[in-house]
């Protein structure tokens, strides 16, 4: 039996960008792979205020 020895992995990335300049790529990123829902919650809402002003109670949102 033979024992190997695992040699730990060290990645390092270099980043040229600004902490800014990051901060709002992945920021776009998320927006885009959220989109249809964010979208799905705004008409929830808009669709809740629509009924509050109908009805005149408040209807919450429940996910």
């Amino acid at each position: 039996m033979f024992i190997v020895a695992r040699k730990k992995l060290n990645y390092r990335f270099h980043n040229p960008n600004t902490v800014e300049t990051t901060a709002d790529y992945i920021l776009k990123v998320f927006m885009e792979v959220n989109e249809k829902k964010v979208e799905r919650a705004m008409q929830e809402a808009a669709e809740n205020v629509w009924e509050e002003n109908d009805y005149g109670e408040k209807r919450e949102i429940l996910d």
